[in-house]
């Protein structure tokens, strides 16, 4: 992406690298803690791992604001309603991350009420397991998801190409007899 032999310090990339990039450092979490993950959520998301340096220190409990969803705990029947109705809501694109054996699996609590696993309802991105996991763990379950975003094919891939700008005309030119002030 960068040149380091080019003068003036030039830095060369494509919109769908820029875009993918922008989206790995300022990910928003939508933090769904439900269970005792979620305490080791609490712990990551503080000063001692420094969750901050990866762009995702603010969490965000509107959906409308989020750019994943992390899922920390049991999810039961009751409630998958919801979590998927939170998951509609957030805009496009969007992950979710999967935290936890109860999250990923059902966990120790096989029962007539608990969802065996969060990908029954929504599309999980990256699963973190243990009983609760590490918040090492739960820091490398994010570079993990960095890393798929990174590696994305974006939606404009290719549009470039196809519409080649330097051949459009200049549609901000100002007409003749118009005096523009300084």
């Amino acid at each position: 992406m960068c040149d380091p032999d080019a003068d003036g310090g030039f830095v060369y990339t494509t919109v769908e690298a820029a875009i993918n990039w922008m989206h790995k450092y300022s990910m928003w979490p939508m933090p769904m803690g439900t269970s005792c993950c979620a305490i080791e959520y609490m712990a990551a998301s503080c000063s001692r791992y420094d969750i901050s340096r990866f762009g995702a220190e603010v969490n965000r409990y509107a959906p409308r604001q989020a750019d994943f969803m992390f899922i920390c705990g049991t999810i039961t029947y009751k409630m998958a309603a919801l979590v998927r109705r939170i998951w509609d809501q957030m805009p496009a694109p969007k992950w979710c991350i999967a935290c936890g054996a109860c999250a990923c699996t059902g966990g120790m609590f096989r029962s007539y009420s608990v969802l065996q696993g969060v990908d029954k309802i929504v599309p999980v991105d990256v699963y973190i397991s243990g009983c609760p996991p590490r918040p090492e763990a739960l820091l490398q379950g994010l570079i993990t998801l960095q890393d798929k975003i990174m590696a994305t094919d974006h939606p404009l891939k290719g549009f470039f190409k196809e519409h080649d700008l330097r051949q459009a005309q200049n549609a901000h030119t100002i007409p003749a007899g118009i005096i523009t002030q300084d």
